[in-house]
């Protein structure tokens, strides 16, 4: 089940070289990993490098088209190059994680948390640039996941009732933060962090690492701030429980 970018070589060298791709390019059966009903999930190489020293785990439901398009472009031009397997894998990641407004969004929350005082940063926005040995990103499903061609939320189908899906995160996820320890997981909306109580209940991960409450920041979400605001004060306290090594 898991993908490897040396098998994607051949056919991310089919593609023109350019910044930007169309659903037409990239929704193709040669990126296609697989597919059930209406739903399809694809290959996108920005999930395959760890970083083992990070004291921040931000979670996802799944990569959108956008940062499929984003890291598939990233590694076109890395092949260019003929820049080494582990450094494509390293710039597919940087570039690609939660990129664009999505990304703003998400900083702008984690400065209101005052994240970076914990973490001996000035801003969360160094999670990002000087100081990404702190941070590792994933999604509950490593790949771009579509429904009659578009983003997959997470809502429908519900995750935790669609075998075809909750597999990925029972696998990949679980056996990606295995190289993690004492590390704190913000998963960003409702939905991923159903996920993980979910597994939690099932002693696959530990509760107390769940920071609860944090909404989706995507623009999407017309309800962010507002959930915010209502979940502000406890995440706080777990922020402040969880740094100081006591029980969330």
């Amino acid at each position: 089940m898991k993908q490897f970018l040396e098998d994607y070589v051949p056919a991310i060298k089919q593609l023109p070289l350019k910044p930007k791709y169309t659903k037409d390019e990239l929704l193709i059966p040669n990126f296609l990993i697989e597919e059930n009903g209406d739903l399809q999930i694809y290959y996108a190489p920005h999930n395959e490098h760890i970083n083992p020293h990070a004291k921040v785990f931000i979670v996802g439901i799944t990569p959108g088209f956008e940062q499929m398009n984003t890291a598939i472009s990233i590694a076109r031009n890395c092949l260019e190059k003929n820049d080494s397997l582990e450094e494509i894998k390293y710039q597919c990641k940087i570039h690609a994680r939660f990129s664009g407004s999505l990304r703003q969004n998400l900083l702008f929350l984690l400065n209101q948390l005052n994240l970076s005082e914990y973490l001996g940063i000035k801003d969360a926005e160094e999670l990002f640039t000087t100081h990404e040995e702190l941070l590792h990103t994933v999604s509950l499903i490593p790949y771009p996941v579509f429904i009659k061609g578009k983003n997959y939320t997470g809502h429908s189908p519900k995750l935790l009732k669609t075998p075809f899906l909750l597999k990925y995160v029972e696998q990949n996820f679980i056996e990606e933060l295995s190289n993690f320890k004492n590390i704190l997981i913000i998963p960003l909306g409702k939905g991923v962090e159903e996920a993980l109580i979910y597994l939690a209940h099932r002693k696959l991960i530990d509760e107390r690492q769940i920071l609860r409450g944090f909404p989706h920041p995507s623009g999407a979400n017309a309800h962010r701030f507002k959930q915010f605001e209502q979940n502000k004060s406890s995440m706080l306290a777990q922020l402040n429980l969880y740094f100081k090594g006591e029980s969330l």
